[in-house]
């Protein structure tokens, strides 16, 4: 192990805990856990070529927490937020860029991502960067959806991906009947 060790921490979210990790630099990684944790860690300490290190009071991981449970009570629409991209190369992050302009409680299809990134015939590979992005719910990878309008998958589980684009759209729904004044 090369690196300064990553700082991470746990967190309880209504789509099952989320492993947030980082450095001086930002966020390495923010998403749902896929497999059991000692997993996850393994994984990220061999991409990353150092160790990881639990922490429950880094400001940096703890403003990603904080800002994880505004979003999910319907407070916060968008992630301030600094990413490390060190795990994300090439087209991957062009496309991950390009999901970030996708509003808030709205969806785009994989080739209208692929065209934003500039690759207008690589809507497998805006498929491929959503299912691998290290960056889950803060880069909006949920509201990415087939060209016939249907989900699709969310890493295997596209149970949470209906689940956070209808927590968008009821958010959306309350905020647009309070300024009508219902």
């Amino acid at each position: 192990m090369t690196d300064a060790p990553i700082r991470f921490l746990l967190h309880p979210s209504p789509v099952g805990d989320v492993l947030i990790a980082g450095t001086d630099a930002g966020l390495v990684t923010l998403h749902p856990l896929r497999d059991p944790l000692g997993q996850e860690q393994e994984r990220l300490s061999r991409a990353l070529h150092t160790v990881l290190e639990h922490v429950d009071d880094d400001p940096r991981l703890t403003t990603a927490a904080r800002q994880l449970d505004e979003y999910f009570d319907g407070e916060r629409h968008d992630f301030d937020l600094e990413l490390d991209w060190r795990l994300v190369r090439g087209f991957t992050r062009a496309a991950l860029e390009a999901v970030r302009g996708i509003p808030y409680g709205e969806t785009a299809g994989y080739g209208d991502v692929a065209v934003l990134a500039g690759s207008p015939r690589a809507a497998r590979a805006v498929g491929t960067a959503c299912a691998t992005t290290p960056f889950s719910i803060v880069v909006p990878v949920h509201r990415v959806v087939r060209a016939d309008g249907s989900l699709g998958e969310y890493g295997g589980h596209p149970e949470v991906k209906e689940y956070l684009v209808e927590l968008e759209r009821a958010t959306l729904a309350r905020e647009t009947g309070r300024a009508a004044g219902e």
